[in-house]
């Protein structure tokens, strides 16, 4: 009996980790960019710690959205308000629109109206926006107006030459400087399929909603606390895009944590491929829903 029992205690041993793995269904999982697990406060004290965080999501994400609006919410807690917030989401030309809103000179009916607000703001940005204008936070529209990344797409950086003083004001200011060799434009370059994609100025239409993102953050760095960024994660993975841009920019070397979003069939372990994407790494499950 002690036999038959000894073997039941070491079947159950080592059948119990299967059968945990199969019972639990997380949401998500943060790693370190060599792929090591770490918890929620571990990236809470990276991101205090730093000047800049550059969050990148994948657009239609629930999870990167709600990790969004978390992290923001701990961060401000724990800085003491000192913190700044801003998004690829909007175009720099509608700083007005936001300051007017923030500062209750317009109702959110006519900021809605006014403001070119992605589809998905409703579930999406309007929460991070709360947050900011409820806290007295500067939220700052860092991209580019779409309709010069356009000349860009068309004509190269040599048709913003054409722009007017007012409509420079809402670019990075030129020359931009401009690497092809960056892997990630490269392959902007290599993509198949579409003839628009294969042209030289794609990634060059890439690059200067980069520079532009990278050059308001710069502007309106905080003397203390810390710059959070909201963007595409393509514009931040493999320490290219808006990174690279801030480190054209920056006077002096800047203290920048990346955040990149992956989707994956299962969350226990990092995939090889999505190492070395950012410093903190979050896997989400590839069934999760979308939010359109």
């Amino acid at each position: 009996m002690i036999k038959h029992y000894s073997y039941f205690i070491l079947l159950f041993i080592l059948l119990a980790p299967q059968q945990l793995i199969a019972g639990e269904k997380p949401a998500y999982q943060l790693f370190t960019t060599d792929g090591q697990k770490v918890t929620y406060s571990d990236l809470l004290g990276s991101a205090s710690g730093s000047e800049v965080v550059l969050f990148g999501e994948l657009h239609n994400n629930p999870i990167a959205h709600w990790l969004q609006f978390e992290l923001s919410s701990d961060l401000l807690l724990k800085l003491e308000n000192k913190l700044v917030m801003g998004a690829e989401m909007f175009e720099a030309d509608n700083q007005i629109i936001l300051d007017e809103y923030f500062g209750e000179i317009i109702l959110e009916r006519h900021f809605r109206a006014e403001a070119k607000l992605w589809n998905n703001y409703n579930t999406d940005y309007r929460p991070l926006v709360e947050l900011a204008k409820d806290n007295e936070l500067p939220f700052i529209a860092t991209n580019i107006p779409r309709r010069y990344a356009a000349v860009v797409h068309r004509e190269g950086f040599s048709g913003l030459e054409e722009l007017s003083d007012m409509a420079l004001s809402y670019i990075a200011p030129l020359p931009v400087p401009y690497n092809p060799e960056l892997p990630g434009y490269k392959a902007m370059l290599e993509m198949g399929g579409m003839p628009a994609h294969g042209s030289e100025n794609f990634p060059k239409a890439q690059a200067i909603k980069d520079a532009t993102m990278a050059h308001f953050i710069i502007e309106n760095l905080p003397d203390e606390g810390v710059f959070i960024h909201f963007h595409g994660t393509y514009h931040s993975n493999n320490y290219e895009g808006i990174v690279w841009y801030l480190q054209q920019y920056a006077n002096t070397p800047l203290n920048i944590l990346t955040i990149a979003t992956v989707e994956q069939e299962s969350v226990y372990q990092l995939e090889e491929k999505h190492h070395r994407l950012a410093d903190f790494i979050l896997a989400i499950p590839s069934s999760m829903t979308k939010t359109y």
